[in-house]
């Protein structure tokens, strides 16, 4: 069924995302998982990330944005090489903890941000089609997929926590915090 698969079963040199700011009624189910990420390159025509999610390393190499759609190339590589790569990027990395839940059979991941990003809450849904229509949970608030803010190359170069009062933010907490290991703050 059209935009009823998971991440993994949809065409991934293409990808087509709605983002939407996460309500303070959402709460997270399970642990979630630790990510880190940073570019080594941030281009408007492109951009090359690294990231660290659990204990396996990925780089992605994505295209310029054409609406919610836009070309995306991942490779998972080496953890040691993930972490190598993170050190060769700008700060600030960006640091975050993602839920996946799972709504009327479409898969929504749910990022909690921490450091330079703390506070944000963002719920992005990945799609076979741009005109797929999809369950709206609760808890998602203003549809942000086009405001490239909310990038996460873009929140590496303008984080959340500079951005000014009357922009429009959900702040939140979502009563946790996002745990840092040493070894991480020393890279830094």
């Amino acid at each position: 069924m059209v935009g009823k698969k998971d991440k993994e079963d949809i065409d991934m040199a293409v990808e087509i995302e709605r983002k939407f700011l996460v309500r303070e009624n959402w709460k997270p189910k399970g642990a979630g998982v630790r990510i880190a990420q940073g570019y080594l390159s941030r281009e408007p025509m492109r951009t090359v990330r690294v990231r660290v999610k659990g204990k396996k390393g990925y780089l992605t190499v994505k295209g310029k944005n054409e609406g919610i759609r836009r070309a995306e190339f991942e490779y998972e590589v080496p953890l040691a090489d993930a972490e190598a790569m993170l050190a060769l990027c700008a700060p600030p990395i960006i640091e975050k903890r993602r839920y996946i839940e799972r709504i009327e059979g479409f898969r929504w991941e749910i990022d909690v941000f921490a450091g330079e990003n703390e506070g944000l809450c963002v719920a992005e849904i990945e799609l076979s089609d741009e005109n797929v229509d999809f369950p709206l949970p609760p808890w998602a608030g203003e549809e942000v997929s086009g405001d490239a803010r909310y990038y996460n190359s873009q929140l590496a170069r303008v984080p959340y926590r500079t951005w000014s009062q009357s922009q429009p933010r959900y702040p939140q907490s979502h009563g946790f915090a996002f745990e840092r290991k040493a070894q991480d703050v020393e890279k830094r």
